[in-house]
């Protein structure tokens, strides 16, 4: 809030929190001995948002490993080379029944449409992530959209890493060039499946036919017009 600071106040090993607000008021909190205040009072560093751009940045310059914690599908279609994959939602195989009911939805709704699997969180992220980087690393956490890694960087703040980035948005907004890849398609199309990419091939070759036809006719008008004689029911 505007017009609010903390600071702390110390007398004879004493020290306590106050709090000064917009009206110039001063709130006294509960007093403290100096090394309780140490060991009680720390400053917790905040997840940096980047720009594609600013990402390329902290990883030739600053030296930051790349995370991906997309699910294995979308890794495997695209990803940034050299990077660490450990998803944060796994695959949901159990099998009770109230799941089976889930997934069979799932599957025929955006399973089928979106090509997105049925997950779960994944119970051993932390775990994972810490068995191959060290909390003092610095991470440049990335999905497809962003909120994956929003989700996890809170995660592993939380586990004591500090040095985080992430991607605004997600990959999906990566421009083909800016790292270099492994996969069959662009970091930014990773996240296009099942018969979304289908019906966008559709619409890319139908839309190449109508530009096409659009100017044959505009330079070719004799020609256009003995063709469309030539058609059944002209």
């Amino acid at each position: 809030m505007a017009g609010t600071a903390f600071y702390t106040s110390c007398n004879l090993g004493r020290c306590c929190l106050l709090l000064k607000t917009h009206n110039t008021r001063t709130l006294a909190g509960k007093k403290l001995p100096q090394c309780q205040m140490r060991r009680n009072f720390t400053i917790k560093a905040e997840v940096e948002f980047v720009t594609a751009d600013e990402a390329k940045e902290l990883v030739a310059v600053n030296g930051f490993n790349v995370l991906d914690v997309r699910d294995k599908n979308q890794f495997e279609r695209a990803h940034i080379k050299t990077c660490y994959h450990v998803p944060l939602f796994v695959e949901n195989t159990d099998n009770d029944p109230g799941t089976i009911l889930l997934r069979t939805v799932h599957n025929n709704f955006s399973g089928l449409f979106f090509g997105i699997p049925f997950t779960r969180p994944n119970p051993d992220f932390v775990k994972s992530v810490k068995s191959q980087l060290s909390p003092e690393s610095k991470l440049l956490i990335v999905c497809q959209e962003g909120l994956r890694s929003a989700a996890a960087a809170n995660k592993l703040e939380e586990a004591g890493f500090q040095n985080v980035a992430c991607i605004t948005s997600g990959l999906q907004t990566v421009k083909p060039g800016t790292f270099e890849s492994v996969g069959s398609t662009e970091l930014q199309n990773a996240g296009k499946a099942g018969l979304v990419q289908i019906q966008g091939k559709i619409s890319a070759v139908l839309g190449t036919v109508l530009i096409c036809a659009y100017l044959f006719i505009t330079f070719f008008p004799d020609q256009a017009e003995k063709l469309l004689k030539l058609a059944p029911g002209s």
